[in-house]
């Protein structure tokens, strides 16, 4: 398995089942910059603090005009289970054939998802990259959004 996807490179498109209830089509979402929060399990203990402070924060990506998207291997019935658990106000997309996570380099040795952040400029090129050496790390928050703040300086 090769690195997680780099800055420069054209994000790989995918459409992928929301819990939204629609399907998610990353091209679509050109003109805006889109993180992509990519992490191992649904109700596992690290993932739920994660995606709960994104939660909590969403503000801060959409105040930049960035839209948030979490990706696993889990299908809907988990997805839905653990979105309406904790209340998350953003979609979770279905990737159970791994075919996203392989696309973006974050598949680990013996395929599972490794935790990564990617965040995709507005023009749909990869413009930031994480991937995490440890399950038990994830990206905060205020981390993001200067990311996506040094995008807007760019004008990326």
């Amino acid at each position: 398995m090769g690195g997680v996807i780099r800055a420069g490179e054209l994000a790989p498109d995918f459409t992928l089942a929301s819990t939204l209830g629609e399907t998610v089509t990353l091209s679509s979402l050109r003109g805006v910059p889109v993180v992509l929060a990519f992490y191992p399990g649904d109700d596992t203990e690290v993932c739920t603090v994660q995606l709960r402070s994104y939660n909590d924060d969403l503000s801060s990506f959409e105040s930049r005009g960035a839209k948030l998207l979490a990706l696993s291997p889990q299908g809907m019935a988990s997805h839905l289970s653990f979105a309406a658990k904790y209340g998350f106000r953003f979609p979770l997309l279905v990737d159970e054939d791994k075919a996203v996570g392989e696309a973006y380099g974050i598949l680990g040795p013996l395929g599972f998802y490794r935790r990564a952040i990617v965040v995709v400029g507005a023009d749909g090129v990869v413009r930031w990259s994480h991937r995490a050496l440890t399950s038990a790390t994830f990206r905060r928050t205020d981390e993001l959004a200067e990311v996506l703040d040094g995008l807007w300086a760019s004008g990326t």
